[in-house]
């Protein structure tokens, strides 16, 4: 092992069918470090972390932690616990309804009988080491989660962990819960524990970390000390674009310019929602496609869930045509004309045991109102109408939509707003896991849809999309606005060192002439 080595792992491979999650990954923690695993959505982060904690099985590659001879053989979460490998995750995993002490100790006492006042005793003394503000006899449930979380990095410390793995612990945290969480982890690391930081917050990452380890589509990407890894090339490394490869994106379609765009349609003013989104100024003209950009994570989706009412709203204000509207939940935006397809088309799209027809009419019916249903030959106009529009490829409108591939099953989603003739559409990831070519159909459906003055926002993970499409884009970190890109800044290097440092300008519809 490395010299201050604490885990090794070597060549790990892992594969699902059709899929290749991990592919010869090594990566190092020592002893006294906070090391950031960085990557974006599916580049083998939480793959890495199962197999670390004998969640998943790995094909290939060998796992050693100090103090063992031979390579560690990890089959269970309870083989990793027992070698002192303990995982925090973002979800907290304790109970609730019991106490402090008794989820510090659930699962670790034997027989019936139990000393709870020496339990208690225990307890107390491994938070005060910790500086938890919590007590031993306190219900869990009234602490604030921040506080839950230190409880949960308490127990794995009680447990003598010597690797401990966080997984995006500070998601649902305030400013000052963060940084008593650093404290706390500073605190670890004098005592010699390695940390794991999973996070997709960059300025977190900067402030707490002494290594970045990139993981990128399963591969490893590289291993970098804090101080020789720019933010802009960290958003490079994951991103996988190289700077000095980056050239402007063309357009493959017809672009459109709202060379007569009216004042704002919808405006947001300092709009603030209980995900954590610091208050954002925002505007869409009419015809105009914008877009949202950023990390996974940095805050992108959020800000289109509280304009649509998805996430409740805790400060600021939405206005259409000048005027504050208020948007309490998504029926009160169907009604101002907002349509909004959403990130996760399985959760939150489609339903799936639905036909295609009852899913294509599911908006216009809940704004009509369940009481007033469609008629058979109203419903079947309707889906037969955007299926032919779209080109939907299934037997029937009686299919259930679940039967569909992916490609399909986003144009239904799709048709079921264009039905309700939206005058503000929201599209977040339209095209994640589909094929090229629908891809390609639904970037020129954006396009189409905004030459004929439909106002678009488009949320995509893939920049060239972004590029290819938007003509004004809001950059997100750290569920914050950074910048605004238009005209000659839309390129790949702009939004990547706009994500690195960018700081907040101005949004609104006087800024741009």
């Amino acid at each position: 092992m490395r010299e201050g080595a604490i885990l090794e792992m070597r060549g790990i491979c892992k594969s699902f069918p059709g899929v290749r999650a991990l592919q010869n990954v090594d990566f190092t923690l020592c002893e006294g470090e906070i090391h950031a695993l960085m990557g974006e959505n599916g580049a083998g982060k939480s793959t890495l972390i199962k197999v670390l904690t004998g969640v998943y099985p790995k094909d290939s590659g060998q796992i050693f932690l100090k103090g063992y001879q031979k390579a560690a053989v990890i089959r269970s979460p309870q083989d990793a616990q027992n070698m002192g490998i303990s995982t925090v995750y973002q979800e907290i995993t304790l109970c609730p309804n019991l106490s402090v002490a008794e989820n510090m100790y659930i699962g670790r006492t034997k027989g019936f009988v139990q000393n709870w006042k020496a339990i208690n005793a225990k307890a107390d003394q491994v938070l005060k080491s910790l500086d938890i503000p919590a007590t031993a006899t306190q219900q869990l449930a009234s602490c604030s989660i921040a506080v839950q979380q230190m409880v949960a990095i308490a127990r794995a410390v009680d447990m003598d962990c010597k690797v401990l793995i966080l997984d995006e612990p500070t998601s649902s945290l305030d400013e000052q819960e963060v940084e008593k969480l650093f404290r706390l982890m500073r605190d670890l690391q004098k005592k010699g524990v390695g940390i794991i930081f999973v996070t997709h917050f960059l300025d977190q990452v900067y402030e707490v970390c002494d290594k970045i380890t990139v993981l990128r589509d399963g591969k490893l990407v590289g291993e970098y000390a804090i101080k020789d890894l720019p933010r802009v090339q960290l958003v490079s490394k994951m991103l996988g674009k190289e700077l000095d490869d980056l050239s402007d994106i063309q357009s493959e379609s017809e672009t459109y310019t709202a060379e007569d765009a009216e004042d704002a349609i919808f405006e947001t003013e300092n709009l603030a929602s209980t995900e954590g989104i610091k208050p954002f100024d925002f505007y869409i003209r009419k015809g105009e496609v914008t877009g949202f950009t950023g990390l996974l994570g940095s805050g992108r989706s959020e800000c289109v869930r509280a304009i649509f009412g998805a996430d409740k709203i805790t400060s600021g204000t939405v206005k259409k045509h000048g005027k504050p509207v208020k948007i309490s939940h998504p029926i009160d935006a169907m009604r101002l004309g907002i349509g909004y397809l959403p990130e996760d088309r399985k959760r939150d799209g489609i339903i799936g045991d639905l036909s295609v027809r009852e899913n294509i009419i599911l908006a216009l019916q809940v704004m009509k109102g369940f009481f007033k249903p469609f008629t058979k030959a109203e419903a079947n106009a309707f889906a037969e109408q955007y299926i032919k529009l779209l080109d939907i490829k299934t037997a029937s409108a009686d299919t259930p939509i679940k039967s569909l591939s992916g490609g399909n099953q986003q144009k239904c989603i799709l048709a079921r707003w264009l039905l309700t003739h939206p005058e503000y559409l929201i599209l977040d990831e339209p095209t994640r896991g589909i094929d090229v070519g629908t891809k390609i159909d639904i970037q020129k459906l954006v396009l189409k849809l905004a030459s004929e003055g439909m106002s678009i926002t488009f949320i995509s993970s893939e920049t060239d999309e972004m590029l290819r499409t938007c003509s004004r884009l809001v950059v997100m970190r750290d569920r914050k606005v950074v910048g605004e890109l238009s005209g000659e800044e839309l390129t790949q290097t702009m939004i990547m060192n706009t994500i690195a440092g960018g700081e907040a300008k101005q949004c609104s519809p006087e800024t741009i002439q």
